[in-house]
């Protein structure tokens, strides 16, 4: 994927929490921004909730087994 470069203005303590988080993490100051964008566009979310539904198709019979036998017990 190519890239594109970004010019953006921000005042000396953003700027410098952004370079301690991206130190923390082991990243970029640059890919911490592009890591940042990413989980605002929601791709992160995207992905947790793919997830969680194929857990839930995973272990739909689980599920409903649980849940018919706690409703019958509650008669």
């Amino acid at each position: 994927m190519s890239k594109t470069q970004l010019n953006v203005r921000v005042d000396e303590a953003t700027a410098e929490a952004a370079r301690q988080r991206a130190l923390q993490r082991g990243m970029s100051v640059n890919r911490y921004i592009e890591e940042l964008v990413k989980q605002d566009a929601g791709e992160v979310g995207h992905t947790f909730v793919e997830a969680a539904a194929d857990f839930m198709k995973q272990y739909e019979s689980v599920f409903a087994e649980e849940f018919a036998l706690e409703r019958e017990g509650t008669r």
